[in-house]
């Protein structure tokens, strides 16, 4: 995975350009999860241009990006 980081927008843009089954969804979370407390952006895109297949396990896996990065915007906001 590529992981591209704009500090001027506090912007993680996060290029996928592999099948998402339950064994990659795990590589890829990990990735993310260090990119998305590395940087603690206001914005992660996650681009899945170049993804030709993506099972349930993928789903979840964005899912739960989404909930890290609303707990860290929320933990930040109050601290």
């Amino acid at each position: 995975m590529h992981a591209e980081y704009k500090k001027k927008d506090k912007l993680l843009l996060l290029k996928i350009e592999e099948e998402i089954d339950h064994h990659s969804s795990e590589k890829i979370r990990k990735r993310a999860d260090y990119e998305i407390q590395i940087h603690i952006p206001k914005k992660v895109i996650f681009d899945f241009n170049k993804v030709t297949f993506m099972d349930s396990s993928g789903i979840g896996m964005l899912i739960g990006r989404y909930k890290l990065i609303s707990m860290l915007r929320w933990k930040n906001k109050y601290d």
